[in-house]
C-alpha cells in the first residue's frame, strides 16, 4: 500500500485516476448524474462541518497575514454553499454531452461519417482558495465523464479537505469507478509543479486563482493548460450615451461573487465627454467605496478625485474596487489600446452608434463582447441551461465561457461497408 506523502502517492493518485477515466468514459449517463446528486446531497447536508472548517483556514490565514483579496475568495457563507449545491443539482438534470453527435466537416462516399463528443480523459484543477470550486469541477467533469485531480492552496486546506472527503463519501454510494475524483495536497507532497507535468496522463490542467498563479502554472506544465481569466476588463464610454447605463454597467460587474470574473476596471472617455457629467459619476462611484484612478491628462483636470495611475497598471488586474480612467481620442484609438492592455477576455462599450458597436465587435481581440450590456460573470443563470466555470482568453484548446463543451472533445468516426 502506498502511504500518504510517499514519493510515489502522486503517481498513484494520477493513475487511479486514469484507470478511472478509462471506466467513465463508457459509463451510463444516468450513473453519473446520480453521481452529481449525491454529491449535492452530500454538500447541502454537511454546511455546519464545511463552515466549520472554513472558520480555521481563515483563523490560520489571518495569522499568516494571507491578504485579504484571497480571504475574501476563502471565505464560505450558506449563500455560496447553497449556489454550489443549486449549480451541481442543474448539471445531474442536463442531458448527457457527450452523446451529442454532429455532422461531419466532411463526406466519404459509401460511408457514413459523423462527429460525437467526448471526455478529455484526467482533469486537474489548481485553485487558489474558492473551496467550493473543487465540488463545481467535480460536477462538471463527471457529467462529462473525466475524472479530477483536486490541487487547492495551503490556506483553505481544511475546507478543500472537509468538502473532498463529503464528495468521495458521496461517490462511494455510486456505481462510479473508485478514482474518478482523487484529492492532492502539499502534506501529501504532491506539488503543483510535480502534479502539472504528468502530461501522460492529464489532458487538461486548469489553473484558477490570481494572474501570477495562473502564469506559474502555465510556466510549469508539460500538459495542456486551459488559462482561466479575472478583471482587467475595459469599458470604452461613447460621450452620447447616459451616463445611467454606465452607472449600471460598471457597478452590476463589479456584483459577481465571490470572484469578479469579468469586472470592469478600466474606462476609456474621449475629450467630448462633459465635465460636470464625468464628476457626477465620479462622484456616484466613490459613494459605492471605489478608489479611482486617472491618467495625466485627467489628473490635470480631476485631481480632487482621481489619484495617478502607473503605467504598469493599464495591463494589471486590480481585483478590487479600484476603477482607472483613461482620455483616448477616438473609439479606434481605444480599440488599439484595449488590444494592447485589456486581459483580452471580456471587453465593453457603451454607444448608441450601430456602426461604433460593429467596429468594436469586429476589431476588439477579446474572448468575450459586450454591447451596451453588463459582463457581470455568473456559474449558474437564473434561467436556462448555461452553466460555466469560468472564463478563459487564450486562443487554442478554448477561448471564452468554460462551459461543459470545454471538457469534451470531437471524435469523428467513419463508418463504411467494405469495398
Amino acid at each position: 500500500m502506498t502511504m500518504k506523502g510517499s514519493p510515489n502517492w502522486l503517481s498513484a493518485s494520477i493513475e487511479r485516476s486514469y484507470k478511472a477515466y478509462l471506466a467513465l468514459e463508457n459509463s451510463d449517463s444516468l450513473d453519473r448524474s446520480l453521481g452529481i446528486k449525491a454529491m449535492a446531497k452530500g454538500i447541502n447536508r454537511s454546511f455546519d462541518a464545511i463552515l466549520e472548517a472554513n472558520t480555521l483556514d481563515l483563523e490560520m490565514s489571518r495569522e499568516m497575514a494571507v491578504p485579504d483579496l484571497l480571504i475574501d475568495w476563502l471565505k464560505l457563507t450558506p449563500k455560496r454553499l447553497n449556489k454550489t449545491v443549486e449549480i451541481l443539482e442543474s448539471l445531474a438534470e442536463l442531458p448527457d454531452p457527450i452523446q451529442q453527435v454532429f455532422n461531419a466537416p466532411y463526406r466519404l462516399n459509401m460511408a457514413g461519417t459523423y462527429c460525437q463528443l467526448m471526455p478529455l480523459g484526467v482533469v486537474a484543477l489548481v485553485y487558489e482558495t474558492f473551496p467550493e470550486l473543487g465540488a463545481i469541477a467535480a460536477g462538471f467533469c463527471l457529467k462529462t465523464g473525466n475524472s479530477l485531480l483536486l490541487r487547492g492552496c495551503n490556506s483553505s486546506t481544511h475546507s478543500n479537505q472537509v468538502i473532498a472527503d463529503i464528495l468521495q463519501s458521496a461517490l462511494k454510494e455510486t456505481e462510479l469507478p473508485t478514482g474518478c475524483l482523487e484529492v492532492l495536497s502539499a502534506e501529501q507532497g504532491a506539488s503543483i509543479q510535480d502534479l502539472v507535468t504528468q502530461d501522460q496522463y492529464l489532458s487538461l490542467v486548469l489553473p484558477y486563482g490570481r494572474p501570477s498563479l495562473v502564469q506559474q502554472v502555465t510556466q510549469w506544465a508539460t500538459a495542456p493548460v486551459l488559462k482561466s481569466a479575472m478583471g482587467n476588463c475595459y469599458l470604452y464610454w461613447c460621450p452620447t450615451v447616459d451616463i445611467e447605463m454606465v452607472r449600471w454597467v460598471i457597478l452590476d460587474s463589479h456584483s459577481s461573487e465571490p470572484d469578479p470574473v469579468n469586472a470592469i476596471e478600466k474606462v476609456l472617455i474621449t475629450p467630448n465627454h462633459n465635465s460636470s457629467i464625468l464628476v457626477r459619476l465620479f462622484n456616484i462611484l466613490q459613494e459605492q467605496g471605489f478608489e479611482l484612478r486617472g491618467d495625466e491628462r485627467l489628473i490635470e483636470e480631476f485631481k480632487d478625485y482621481l489619484k495617478p495611475v502607473k503605467d504598469s497598471e493599464w495591463n494589471t488586474p486590480y481585483l478590487d474596487k479600484i476603477i482607472a480612467f483613461k482620455m483616448v481620442d477616438n473609439l479606434s484609438e481605444g480599440i488599439c489600446w484595449m488590444n494592447q492592455y485589456s486581459s483580452g477576455h471580456a471587453d465593453c462599450i457603451v454607444t448608441d452608434s450601430y456602426a461604433q458597436s460593429r467596429q468594436f465587435a469586429t476589431e476588439i481581440d477579446s474572448a468575450l463582447v459586450y454591447i451596451n450590456n453588463s459582463p457581470r460573470f455568473e456559474r449558474h443563470l437564473d434561467q436556462g441551461e448555461s452553466l460555466f466555470l469560468g472564463v478563459s482568453n487564450q486562443k487554442g484548446h478554448y477561448r471564452g465561457l468554460i462551459s461543459l463543451e470545454t471538457f469534451t472533445n470531437l471524435k469523428q468516426v467513419v463508418q463504411g461497408q467494405g469495398k
